[in-house]
């Protein structure tokens, strides 16, 4: 360890102290149990019109709704169902997401039209699905604390579904055990984003949580370093020791770290720019960062050998 950085045993003994641990957001949690049908009154408490390319991959249609729904193959976050249908079908699909605890809502017949393609059939219902699956976080936590050489990536608010995916094709190729996304203000995992990571969103394990401050205290209860990186900072990324269990904290594009999340870390890192321009693109960042550290463990190897 190198003598600018505070002592192990101290911040060991701080994290057993503290004896954090990441609770569930009660609320969120029943209503995700509940069906959640919910009946709009006007205009305006309809859903937001969304393009699928950007938020989720759309499943549209009978048939292919009511499998989706029987296979279990993907995630179904919510389902739109017309307003006043009562198709048998449609009924059937309607008790089988109420039995999953899938969220469903009823609208008007012409608003399910925005949601696919031109001229599309949608048939009355409109299934909004991740492209890829998320893993469950504390089962991840506890992956991730029993490898040898945990590193994993916790990304606060990153937006731009292509950044994302290009950060999990990185991930993947630098062997990292997983990462953690915030479950608002920042994209999932859809099309694009499973498009731009080449295949890696098949590989990654990737994990939501509601709350980044919480996640950080568990990592570091679990004796896991937590690395933010930010401009502020006088620390160059390639001064930490990251053979250590480490968790790299990247924020957004253009805003960075949130103020708490940069204070909760414990060392701040940057990349030094030798031009005018004063940040690397998110992405891009990212993978400098690790495969520094990809190569400080790569080199440990060769000299136990």
């Amino acid at each position: 360890m190198r003598n600018d950085f505070r002592k192990k045993d101290d911040v060991t003994k701080r994290r057993s102290d503290s004896g954090t641990s990441r609770r569930r957001d009660g609320e969120t949690a029943r209503q995700s149990e509940r069906g959640n049908w919910k009946q709009p009154n006007s205009e305006n408490s309809l859903p937001p019109v969304q393009n699928p390319e950007v938020s989720q991959s759309v499943i549209f249609g009978v048939s292919p709704v009511f499998e989706a729904l029987r296979s279990e193959k993907r995630k179904i976050d919510k389902i739109y169902v017309a307003d006043g249908s009562n198709e048998q079908r449609l009924l059937q699909i309607v008790g089988l997401a109420r039995e999953k605890h899938i969220p469903f809502t009823r609208i008007p017949r012409a608003n399910l039209s925005k949601f696919v393609e031109f001229d599309a059939n949608h048939q009355g219902v409109v299934a909004f699905v991740a492209a890829a699956s998320y893993t469950d976080a504390d089962e991840l936590l506890d992956e991730i604390s029993a490898s040898d050489q945990p590193l994993c990536v916790v990304l606060d608010g990153v937006e731009d579904p292509r950044n994302l995916g290009a950060i999990l094709r990185t991930v993947e190729c630098a062997g990292v055990n997983g990462v953690f996304l915030p479950d608002r203000r920042a994209v999932g995992l859809n099309e694009t984003v499973a498009k731009s990571s080449a295949g890696a969103t098949e590989y990654v394990k990737v994990a939501k949580v509601t709350n980044l401050n919480r996640l950080i205290e568990d990592l570091k209860s679990r004796n896991i370093w937590v690395v933010g990186t930010s401009v502020d900072t006088d620390k160059s990324y390639v001064d930490w020791d990251w053979t250590q269990p480490t968790a790299l904290v990247i924020g957004g594009e253009g805003k960075g770290l949130h103020r708490l999340v940069a204070e909760n870390c414990d060392v701040l890192v940057k990349i030094p720019m030798s031009g005018q321009i004063e940040s690397l693109n998110v992405s891009v960042a990212t993978g400098v960062v690790l495969f520094e550290a990809n190569r400080q463990r790569s080199v440990q190897v060769k000299s136990k050998k």
